[in-house]
């Protein structure tokens, strides 16, 4: 009621005023245009300002009341108010404007303003059913026409559909449109090409509507044609002539085959029967035929002996009365109801291992009382890798060996011989042959270890089990008993130790009797297994026997001499400093290893205090500076132990005589006290003098023996000491080896010589590289220690100088 008071106002109002436009103000908006957009300034187009605007409060009025745009006062502006849609305002007219009119107060005046509404393409044309179905007879001529109800566009002018094709293209349709009047149009689907409902009994097209507007929209339509079939088909056997086979045991109502006829027609005219039809000259059919499924069935069992084969004859009739033949022959198939036989003749087992490829083992025949396939006999063997089965005449087999034996991988073959006759299915016999491989001494026997160390220790008792040898033979029975022996020596080899024994049943090694590491320190000997085949077969080992080493020798002093003649002394004077090399202590030990390590201890002096013995080096020092309060005469011993568990000692007497000067040896016989010292002295002297001439000719027979033997390597040092049996001792210390170092000076003394000192002379032995002096004999028990020869030039820089007496005494 409000709006139609409202525009009963504007009505009147228009009707009043008397300055009113002739011409309308136009513009035009394209629709669907955005709220805001600017349609055109309508202050402007109407004469007016902005300000008028407001100020006669301007203000748009419309005929329905809808405000489509609305007027901006401060601007002048004339925008779209909100969405514009033309087919919603206008329809399917050909124009579509919306007037209104623009009205001013004081004084009253109103314009009238038009604005058009342009189309665009918003649109997508529309079929009325997006799926139609054709049922169109496949005897439908081509150019039949089959009317379909076209689309529809709201949108107008060139926006609205302009053309329909299909799609895919094919070759049966094609699609026909256009206008019988202004307002009559059509759409066709055209027939093209006639229709087989055989080769393509449906198929699926689609219209397409296209307008024309930029860019164009379209609109689809599905188009289903079904062919509608006509009986223009026989029926089609997949076959000409059918064969089946049937068991003349089979059962009444067994399916013998299926015969199958295809019609390529729909429906009833698809529809197919069949009917079985009785050769010429045979009656009473022992067959008969589902007329829906073809199955072929027995009505009564079958004899192959009253007919092998039967001939049928099928048709095949569709709804629409055509119909085919087609032949059926049944065979009958003979019962395989016997096995095959197998009869052996002869059979040889065991069989020798080295028995030669070839050799027959088993001879056989082989029947079937079944005919035909079911009599025809075949065999096989399962294991053909050693064996394998040979046809010998008719129906006679034989199995032979194909391949060397050998028990020791497999003693005993499992050979299953099978034999099947031909029949469906098959029949079959087997047959096992068990042959057994009997042994041949083909093997020697092997020992566990290519070589056996065994070890005792010095000093064993008699008989004393040192270890065993072991060889196994692969060999059965006797080939595999094994005894062991000690082999022969050859003449060219050196002959080894009598002292080993082995026992021929077990082979545990025995040492006969007790060994001595210093005289026999390893041997080897050669162990034989023997078999007791014939002839037997043997195999060597080599046994190598060491001698443990034992602490059975106790230390040997060379030096000082420790004979029954009373010990020399060794001179000191008294101005000697601490450390001063009072004299060597040197000793040897038989045995090796840490056995022979020596240490030297002072065991008791006449001052204690004074003396100071090198652990390992023996060298005897004074410990603190002599003073008047020792003793002139003092007398040592010196304790020389080994490493050995338990360890074994010897020990050294020595004395030395605390002198200020070497001329003190001469003092005046004013007393029988003073008498006796020079007579001591003068037997020092007289040992110093011998000792000097041995070490001389000591020394010239070295040279020579060097000159001798230059090419050939230093297997020892040699120390020369002056003492009585010196030449004994050094072959004892050599044949040791435990000398530590090797020194060779030649000491000569100077006429005039009166105050007892002695000057060096130059060497007469060259100074020697270092070597390395192998100490013991075993393998083991080598150690290198250096040999280095000491010349005079180290003692006294100028080739010429005092020798004290217990440096003399030292040497």
């Amino acid at each position: 009621a409000m709006a139609i008071a409202r525009q009963v106002l504007c009505l009147c109002a228009f009707l009043s005023v008397p300055h009113a436009r002739s011409e309308p103000i136009r513009y035009s908006v394209a629709e669907e245009a955005e709220s805001g957009s600017l349609v055109g300034n309508l202050a402007q187009d109407a004469g007016l300002t902005p300000a008028q605007l407001s100020a006669r409060r301007a203000r748009l009025v419309s005929e329905d009341g809808r405000q489509h745009f609305r007027l901006d006062r401060g601007s002048g502006r004339l925008v779209v108010a909100g969405r514009l849609d033309r087919e919603e305002l206008c329809g399917q007219s050909g124009t579509c404007m919306l007037p209104f009119e623009l009205l001013l107060a004081n004084p009253l005046q109103f314009f009238r303003v038009e604005v058009a509404l342009e189309d665009i393409n918003d649109h997508l044309p529309v079929f009325p059913e997006e799926r139609v179905t054709f049922d169109i007879p496949e005897t439908s001529d081509p150019g039949s026409r089959f009317p379909l109800e076209g689309a529809r566009d709201v949108d107008i002018g060139s926006n609205s559909i302009q053309t329909y094709s299909i799609s895919p293209e094919n070759e049966y349709f094609s699609v026909s449109y256009g206008s019988r009047s202004e307002d009559d149009k059509y759409v066709e689907l055209v027939l093209e090409k006639p229709l087989d409902r055989e080769e393509q009994a449906e198929m699926d097209v689609s219209v397409i509507a296209v307008d024309g507007g930029s860019p164009p929209r379209s609109g689809t339509a599905q188009i289903h044609v079904v062919v509608l079939d006509a009986n223009d088909n026989a029926p089609i056997f997949t076959q000409e002539v059918y064969l089946g086979q049937i068991l003349e045991n089979m059962p009444e109502g067994s399916v013998v085959l299926a015969v199958q006829a295809t019609d390529r027609d729909a429906g009833v005219n698809g529809d197919i029967s069949y009917q079985l039809s009785q050769a010429v000259g045979q009656s009473d059919s022992a067959f008969v035929i589902d007329p829906t499924t073809g199955e072929i069935k027995l009505t009564k069992p079958l004899d192959f002996e009253d007919s092998e084969q039967h001939e049928l004859r099928v048709r095949a009739r569709d709804g629409g009365g055509l119909s085919a033949i087609c032949k059926v022959l049944v065979e009958v198939v003979d019962v395989n109801d016997n096995a095959p036989e197998l009869v052996l003749s002869s059979f040889s087992s065991p069989l020798p291992e080295n028995t030669v490829p070839d050799t027959v083992v088993a001879l056989f025949s082989v029947r079937d009382r079944d005919s035909g396939a079911n009599g025809k006999i075949s065999c096989a063997l399962e294991d053909q890798l050693f064996f394998s089965l040979r046809p010998a005449y008719k129906n006679y087999y034989e199995l032979v060996t194909v391949s060397a034996l050998d028990r020791e991988e497999t003693a005993q073959y499992i050979l299953t011989v099978t034999a099947a006759d031909a029949g469906s299915p098959p029949l079959t016999t087997t047959q096992t042959f068990t042959v057994d491989i009997s042994d041949v001494n083909d093997n020697a026997p092997v020992f566990n270890q290519t070589s056996y160390t065994m070890y005792v220790r010095e000093n064993n008792v008699p008989t004393v089990f040192v270890g065993a040898v072991s060889a196994a033979d692969a060999d059965v029975g006797l080939n595999a008993k094994v005894t062991y022996s000690l082999a022969p020596v050859q003449a060219a080899e050196r002959p080894s130790c009598s002292c080993i024994s082995v026992n021929s049943e077990n082979g545990h090694v025995f040492v006969l009797r007790p060994l001595d590491y210093e005289q026999l320190r390893h041997t080897e000997v050669t162990v034989s297994a023997s078999d007791a085949g014939s002839p037997p077969l043997r195999a060597n080992v080599t046994v190598r026997l060491v001698v443990l080493d034992e602490n059975d020798n106790a230390p040997l002093v060379l030096y000082p001499a420790q004979d029954s003649s009373p010990p020399s002394s060794e001179l000191v004077p008294v101005s000697a400093e601490a450390g001063y090399l009072i004299t060597k202590v040197v000793a040897v030990d038989a045995d090796s290893g840490q056995n022979s390590w020596l240490s030297y201890h002072l065991l008791r002096a006449t001052e204690p205090g004074l003396f100071t013995v090198g652990v390992q080096s023996g060298e005897v020092r004074l410990r603190r500076p002599v003073t008047d309060r020792d003793t002139v005469k003092q007398k040592l011993v010196v304790l020389v132990r080994d490493n050995g568990k338990p360890p074994l000692s010897a020990t050294a007497a020595l004395s030395a005589l605390l002198l200020k000067d070497f001329s003190d040896v001469r003092l005046p016989h004013s007393s029988p006290a003073t008498e006796g010292e020079a007579d001591s002295l003068t037997t020092y002297l007289i040992i110093s003098l011998v000792f000097v001439s041995l070490l001389f000719l000591i020394s010239t027979a070295v040279f020579v023996a060097r000159k001798v033997c230059k090419r050939k390597e230093l297997k020892a040092g040699h120390v020369l000491y002056g003492a009585d049996n010196l030449q004994s001792s050094l072959a004892d210390a050599a044949a040791a080896g435990t000398l530590p170092r090797a020194y060779c000076y030649e000491i000569s003394l100077t006429t005039g010589s009166g105050n007892s000192e002695f000057k060096f002379l130059k060497p007469i032995l060259p100074s020697l590289p270092p070597q390395h002096c192998a100490i013991g004999q075993g393998p083991d028990d080598e150690q290198d220690f250096p040999c280095v020869p000491v010349s005079t030039e180290d003692m006294a820089p100028d080739n010429a100088g005092t020798l004290s007496a217990g440096q003399f005494n030292s040497l």
